[in-house]
């Protein structure tokens, strides 16, 4: 039971970059399930488009991401909140942008394999192999770095995020 609790509490408090990414990778499974329930949600029972629907279980995991990121995967209750929102949407941001172009390249290249069709495979293969192969390297060379050593560490640019959220936000009476 003693092996069990040191374990958890290896997991859980452990600030060595394998432990992290082990934690990061808890989190975004937990986002990503998160995402893509809501979306079906609104999909199947509000009846929105599939679009519409894809893009509020994006807003939901990402939220739900970066809430457990702050608390458990990074331990960032020394960044202030609204810095980390602005430089969560930045990461996300460019993830997207990432996947997007990732995706596009990785297809055009394996569109132009010849030996792959011989072997079987079609374009919906090719979009599939391009998409996972972008996500997972987005995934580990971008968000999960980018998390690391920006978003939820005290940084310079903090305090302009701050500022901006201020500027932006309704004002409280």
């Amino acid at each position: 039971m003693g092996n069990i609790k040191q374990l958890k509490d290896k997991f859980v408090n452990d600030p060595g970059l394998v432990v992290t990414f082990l934690r990061s990778s808890v989190s975004s499974q937990i986002a990503s399930w998160i995402d893509m329930g809501v979306g079906f949600v609104f999909f199947a029972w509000v009846h929105l488009y599939p679009w519409l629907a894809t893009a509020i279980g994006a807003v939901f995991g990402g939220v739900v991401n970066c809430a457990i990121n702050y608390r458990f995967t990074f331990h960032a209750q020394n960044v202030p909140v609204k810095a980390v929102a602005i430089k969560y949407a930045m990461v996300w941001g460019g993830s997207l942008l990432l996947n997007v172009l990732g995706t596009q390249v990785l297809f055009e290249l394996l569109s132009n394999l010849p030996f792959l069709e011989e072997w079987g495979f079609k374009p919906n293969g090719y979009y599939a192999a391009a998409r996972l192969t972008a996500s997972l390297i987005v995934s580990i060379f971008w968000n999960f770095l980018m998390q690391k050593n920006f978003v939820y560490r005290p940084t310079t640019f903090d305090e302009r995020a701050v500022r901006f959220v201020n500027l932006i936000s309704p004002r409280r009476h």
